[in-house]
This record gives structure tokens, sequence and C-alpha cells, in this order.
């Protein structure tokens, strides 16, 4: 497989103090105002890539875009060319002009052992004040990631919350008919870019989770028509058995330290949680419980566990300890609910409800309290986080063809406000989307 090249850092610093931002966005609220931002295309000196030059800002704008916090405004508009901006700074009066409130501008040069030197800055044009400026040393295969960095900057300088664009989403690939339905593992950066395949599709594999702390996913596959879990690690391609586990009815999440994984398992017909220690392969159970507990998902200090279970009658989500002390209900509305999953930042737990023939994701708070619905479809279902915690990607299922007869099956993402919906482009159907942490 294609590994993740290295970034070479050799130096990341501010050029000049940044000057306290006039320019801002306030994430969280509904019907935000979006930030009319200009972004240059680069200047690449004599002898640097000019096409990385003018890729890389493109990338930048598709970004940002896609948070429906920004409104790159189109090159035609601009005034001031790349080379003028590099030799005299921005013209800040003709990027007012053109009413932008944000200026992006940025040069390649080529490095003496042959890679590219990306310096990027941005700019309040208003104030005619430098925000930030940085510089990153890579090879000619990475700019895409420099390109994503540089989007994560922007978007915290501006919003004052960290960026989630240096990531990847891992899924399930789906083709074939549903009565044979090849199932695949297959990893893409969070825009769709540099999507390839991780297992060959011999083996059924489901419901793949990202370790919060290194580039390693956990996986379900059944091998002789038993479920096995499985590590993957990415960077290397290998991979190895964590155990088969007969009863698993539902596959592993990593603990938030990434030591342990957190999974349900039936035994003697009841399913209940249980931890797994990787290196021990110590197996301890949580709860003991005659209902069905199953769907775990850690507190992201690692504190407490929240999970579905239908022990109050209905399937409604559960927190306990991290132990399996004190569980407590926390949903009570019409309906199930499942897939429970928590923030990374703690503040929010998302879930899939169904009720009355429809699907539902949502987000509660791990008290119980400000539970709010934000998409809903003939079947939508995998909640799974953004590293920032603003952001949801999930797998809806739509009806097609002309009577509806078929399903299409595609990764979507939306903000928390429930306004920003996008289609992820995958070549196949696409389901059960895993968000990584940002990239080491």
């Amino acid at each position: 497989m294609k590994r993740l090249l290295p970034l070479a850092l050799i130096f990341a610093f501010f050029f000049a103090a940044p000057a306290k931002a006039e320019v801002s966005i306030v994430v969280g609220s509904g019907g935000v105002e979006k930030l009319p931002i200009a972004i240059s295309t680069f200047y690449a000196e004599p002898g640097a890539d000019s096409k990385m030059a003018q890729e890389m800002p493109l990338v930048i704008s598709e970004n940002l875009e896609r948070t429906g916090l920004f409104d790159p405004i189109s090159p035609r508009a601009f005034i001031q060319q790349p080379d003028s901006i590099a030799k005299d700074g921005p013209r800040f009066g003709e990027w007012r002009a053109i009413n932008a409130q944000a200026l992006v501008t940025g040069v390649v040069t080529k490095a003496p052992d042959g890679r590219a030197r990306v310096e990027f800055r941005l700019w309040d044009v208003f104030s005619e004040q430098q925000l930030s400026g940085m510089a990153y040393t890579t090879t000619q295969q990475n700019w895409r990631r420099i390109a994503h960095i540089i989007s994560d900057e922007i978007y915290k300088r501006i919003t004052g919350e960290d960026g989630y664009f240096d990531s990847r989403i891992v899924y399930i690939a789906e083709t074939g008919p549903g009565t044979a339905r090849k199932k695949r593992l297959a990893i893409m950066d969070q825009d769709g870019a540099n999507h390839h395949y991780l297992t060959d599709g011999n083996t059924l594999v489901l419901t793949p989770r990202f370790s919060p702390n290194q580039q390693m996913i956990t996986y379900l596959a059944y091998y002789n028509n038993k479920p096995r879990v499985y590590l993957y690690d990415i960077d290397s391609g290998k991979q190895r058995v964590l155990g088969d586990f007969p009863g698993m009815t539902f596959s592993p999440r990593f603990s938030p330290d990434g030591r342990k994984v957190i999974m349900s398992m039936a035994k003697d017909g009841n399913s209940d949680i249980y931890t797994m220690d990787i290196n021990s392969r110590k197996v301890e159970r949580l709860t003991n419980h005659h209902a069905i507990d199953t769907s775990p998902s850690f507190s992201p200090d690692g504190n407490k566990v929240v999970f579905e279970s239908d022990r109050g009658g209905s399937q409604q989500l559960y927190v306990m300890g991290a132990n399996g002390s004190n569980p407590q209900r926390i949903t009570f509305g019409q309906g199930r609910y499942a897939n429970p999953v928590w923030s990374p930042r703690g503040d929010l737990i998302a879930f899939t409800r169904m009720h009355q023939g429809k699907f539902y994701i949502g987000v509660i708070r791990p008290d119980g309290s400000d539970e709010r619905l934000i998409t809903t479809a003939y079947h939508v279902e995998g909640p799974t986080w953004s590293p920032n915690g603003r952001v949801l990607a999930y797998f809806k299922e739509v009806p097609t063809g002309p009577k509806g007869e078929t399903r299409q099956t595609r990764v979507y993402t939306v903000d928390l406000t429930g306004y920003n919906e996008r289609m992820l482009p995958t070549p196949v159907d696409a389901s059960d989307p895993a968000w990584s942490p940002l990239n080491p």
C-alpha cells in the first residue's frame, strides 16, 4: 500500500508577531455569515514547482469552503497578481475592492536538496495586518498534506477552534449485488483524495475504528465464518490478529490511551461489555446484566463509557464508569437509540435514533440534557467525529432508480448546526466511516 510520506518540518514560525485578529468567525451557532476570503495562487520562484503553487491554493479553498464558514472569492476577481504580492506585498485597497476580508498568499521555492519550501501568510485586509505566517519543507508527493496543514492554521486563527483537515477517513467500500455484497476496507483523506483500498475483498470486513494516538485501525472480519478482530498498521500495511471472538456483537473501539479495546460479546446467550488489554490480552468484564449491552465508547478522558442497552425495556443509551460502575440512562425520547460515540471534546455524544420508520443522527450531552437531532434520511447511521469535535461523518442510504427500487450508500459530513451537509466522493458505495485523529 502507499504509505503516508513523512512531513519534513524544517521550520515553522510566525514571520511577525500576530496582531489581534479583527477578522473572526464564531463557531457553533446556526446561520453563520460566511467570511469572504481571497486565496491567491502561490508565487513559484524560478526553478520551483509551478503546478504545486497553483494547486495548493485550490485545495485550501475547497477545504475552507466545505466548512460552510468561509466564502472563497473567485480568482477571476483578483486584481493583484502573485508575482506582485511576492515582490511588493499585498495592495490591500485592491483586495478590499473585491470585498475580501481575509487574504492568503504564498511562495514556493526549491530547496537545495530538491524538495519544495512552501511559505504562506494570512492577512486581515481591513486592518492591513498579518495574522499568521508559516513555512514548511516537503517532497513534491506530499504537497496535499501541506495544503491541509495550512488550512488547519487558517481555520484556527480565524475561528479560534482547532482544524480537522489534516486527517483521514476509513470506511467500508461496498460493491456487488445485495445477495453477494463484497466489502473492503478503504481509506482516504478527509476530502476524498488519496483514496485506496486496504483489504482485497476476499474476506467480509466490518466496523473499522481508529486508534486515538497512532496510525492504527481495528476492524472486524469473518474468517472461516467466525468473527475475528484485526489490528492494521496504516503506515506499514501490516496487520495482526487481536483475537477470535465467536460471541462478538460489536467491533472494538480503542481506549483514549490506545492500550485497550472495548467491545460487546455474547456469552451464554447474554451480551455484555468487556475490555481487552492489547499487549497482555487480559479481558475484563464491565457489565453483567440479563439485557443486551452493546456498542460501547469511551469518554476522551477514559473515565466513563457510553453504551446502548435494552435493560429499561427499549433500546436506549447509558453512561457508566470506566470500571462498569453506576450505569445511568441518559435518553428518554421516543424510538430506539444506537451507535453512541463520544466527542473528542468530551462535551457531546453522537447517536443514531430510529422512530416511526425514520433514522436520525443526533447529539446529546453526557448527562442526558440538550438532545438535538441534526439530520434524517431513509437510512442514516454510524456517526463518527472529526478530530476537533465540530463535524460529524456518517453514512446515508437513499433510494435510487425511477421507482426507488435500488439503493445508493455514501458517506456524508455535517457540522453541529445541521446546515452544511456534504457528500464525500467515493468510487463505490460507502458505509460505516471512522474519522482519524490529526495525522502525526
